[in-house]
């Protein structure tokens, strides 16, 4: 009795035993699928676009013709490129944020948006704080001055009073923090609009307003009898499409658009469309 008490106590323990593994196996097995599952779960940018059904793009739509007003809508090249990313990601809708420009790094890092499109130019500074696609647009920073001013080219510029649109790279470029510059602007007036920052022109209260050339070319052909755009060219700069840092789903699209875009001549199209608005053609 008393070796068949220890036989069953022995059977019984290598029972609890084997018992105990498999449990602690299977526990291990359950963990290891649980993580499998949420790592296989886990949702990009786009998956959560494409689930939402909407991609959001912040702008500042005082930049014609990349973006600006149309009645109630906001139209441009850049509103045209995010058209063909909203195609790429399944004919999801289209909704735009319009922001101040100095507001738009803040859109993408609190998640107030997916991408901004602003004739956005890439610098160090900017890459710091977002991720920047490939280069669609190539521009050049123009001065605006009144006819008949003694401004005649960038070193015109020296101590006068200028008017840019704030944070944007005519900003940058009259501020001259690190003095890199050849010229030395006595004053620099800054404008949440590029419009703004004309009719200050108009008014006498600047001497020029520096800013990218496109919508310099609109300005004037507003106002020919009154404004002139002088031939001296301060830049040359690459407008980008911003993405927030690290979201590499979303900067894939983005340049798969662009690629697509410029391959098909279709970039070079929608340039050309608001190109001719601009020259009244």
């Amino acid at each position: 009795l008393g070796a068949a008490a220890v036989l069953s106590m022995a059977s019984c323990s290598q029972a609890q035993s084997s018992s105990g593994a498999q449990s602690a196996e299977t526990v291990a097995s359950s963990g290891a699928q649980s993580a499998k599952t949420a790592e296989s779960g886990a949702q990009t940018s786009v998956d959560q676009i494409k689930s939402s059904g909407t991609v959001v793009m912040s702008t500042n739509a005082e930049f014609e013709p990349f973006e600006y007003k149309d009645g109630n809508k906001i139209i441009g090249i850049d509103v045209d490129i995010a058209n063909a990313i909203a195609q790429k990601l399944g004919g999801v809708k289209l909704k735009i944020n319009d922001v101040a420009f100095d507001s738009l790094t803040m859109e993408l890092q609190t998640g107030k948006c997916n991408f901004v499109a602003a004739g956005m130019t890439i610098t160090p500074d900017k890459q710091k704080n977002v991720d920047f696609s490939d280069p669609y647009f190539d521009a050049t920073q123009s001065i605006i001055v009144l006819k008949g001013s003694p401004i005649q080219s960038r070193t015109g510029l020296n101590g006068k009073k200028v008017g840019v649109q704030q944070g944007t790279t005519g900003d940058t470029y009259c501020t001259n923090e690190k003095g890199t510059n050849d010229i030395k602007v006595g004053e620099v007036k800054r404008f949440n609009k590029g419009a703004d920052a004309i009719s200050d022109l108009m008014n006498g209260r600047i001497d020029a307003v520096v800013i990218d050339d496109f919508p310099a070319q609109k300005f004037v052909s507003k106002h020919p009898e009154k404004l002139v755009k002088l031939k001296d060219a301060l830049t040359v700069e690459h407008y980008a499409i911003a993405v927030k840092k690290g979201d590499k789903a979303m900067l894939d699209v983005v340049n798969s658009v662009l690629k697509e875009l410029k391959s098909s001549g279709k970039l070079d199209k929608i340039v050309q469309n608001y190109k001719s608005s601009l020259e009244g053609e």
